[in-house]
C-alpha cells in the first residue's frame, strides 16, 4: 500500500463542541498508524490550544498549528513564525480603536483579559480548559509571544479595521462575530506544502480532513480533500469526498472509502 500523509483539522472534525470524540475514530487512528500512514493535526488553534490529553492520545506524528505558522514533526520544529512585539502592540490597539476583542494566540499562552471576555461563554470555556497557559494581554504587555489573533467583530466596521491591517494579515472570516487574523500568507495550506517539503512527500500523497472556512486552504492544497458531513457550505464546495457526520463515524468511514485502512 501506498503510503499516505494525512492532516486532520481539530474542532468539528476530529473534536465535537462537547469535546467527544468517536471511539471509531480511535479504530481508525489505530488502524492508520498499523498501515504506515503518517497522521498531523492541521489546525487554526495555535500551539498552547493543543493540549488535550484524549486528542493527543490518538497518536499524531506531527503538529501544524496556528494555521500554518508552527509546524512540528515527532517533537523538532520545522517552522516557527513569531510576530514582532511592536507590530502585535499596533495590532491590539488597532482592533480596540474599532472595538474588536481579540485573543492573542503564542506557542505557550493565550493572551486575554477579563474586561473583553469575562462572562463571554468562549472565553470562560478558554479560560477553563487552559489553566496556566491562559494570560491576560495587559498583564504581559509586550511580553506575548504571539503567532495570530482570534477575534470578536461583533457590531463592529471590522472592514475598516482590516483595511489599516491588511498590508500584514490574512483574515479569515468564520461568521459575522469570529475572524482569524494570521500572518500574510500563511494558513493550513502552505503548512501542508512545508511538511511535504522537509519531508520529501509528493502533496498528491496527502489527504486533508476539514470542516470550516479556515480549512479551504489546506482542502485546495491537499491531493485529496475531505470534508465531515457537518461541514460549512463553503468547505463543502472544495471537497472531493463528503463523509458523514464526526460523531457519525465520519473519519472511519472516510478512511474506508479511500481504503486507508
Amino acid at each position: 500500500m501506498q503510503k499516505k500523509v494525512l492532516f486532520f483539522d481539530i474542532d468539528n472534525t476530529i473534536l465535537s463542541r462537547q469535546n467527544e470524540i468517536p471511539e471509531s475514530t480511535f479504530r481508525a487512528f489505530e488502524k492508520l498508524h498499523e498501515n504506515g500512514h503518517l497522521v498531523f493535526i492541521n489546525t487554526g488553534r495555535s500551539r498552547a490550544y493543543v493540549q488535550d490529553p484524549t486528542l493527543l492520545s490518538l497518536g499524531f506524528d506531527g503538529f501544524i498549528t496556528g494555521c500554518g505558522t508552527m509546524i512540528e514533526y515527532q517533537g523538532k520544529i520545522i517552522k516557527d513564525v513569531i510576530l514582532d512585539v511592536d507590530l502585535v502592540e499596533h495590532t491590539v490597539n488597532t482592533f480596540r480603536r474599532y472595538g474588536i476583542r481579540p485573543i492573542l494566540e503564542g506557542k505557550d499562552y493565550l493572551y486575554f483579559d477579563e474586561s473583553e471576555f469575562g462572562t463571554d461563554p468562549y472565553g470562560m470555556k478558554l479560560k477553563r480548559e487552559l489553566g496556566e497557559r491562559r494570560l491576560t494581554i495587559e498583564h504581559e504587555w509586550r511580553k506575548w509571544n504571539v503567532y495570530k489573533y482570534a477575534c470578536d467583530t461583533t457590531g463592529t466596521d471590522r472592514e475598516l479595521c482590516f483595511k489599516e491591517l491588511e498590508q500584514y494579515y490574512d483574515f479569515m472570516i468564520h461568521n459575522e462575530r469570529v475572524v482569524e487574523v494570521v500572518p500574510k500568507g500563511c494558513h493550513k495550506g502552505t503548512g501542508i506544502l512545508e511538511t511535504c517539503r522537509y519531508l520529501e512527500v509528493d502533496v498528491r500523497d496527502t489527504f486533508a480532513f476539514g470542516d470550516s472556512a479556515n480549512d479551504i486552504g489546506m482542502l485546495e492544497t491537499a491531493g485529496t480533500a475531505v470534508v465531515m458531513g457537518n461541514g460549512s457550505e463553503a468547505a463543502k464546495k472544495h471537497a472531493d469526498y463528503v463523509t458523514t457526520e464526526l460523531l457519525k463515524d465520519g473519519i472511519w468511514n472516510a478512511c474506508k472509502h479511500f481504503q486507508l485502512i
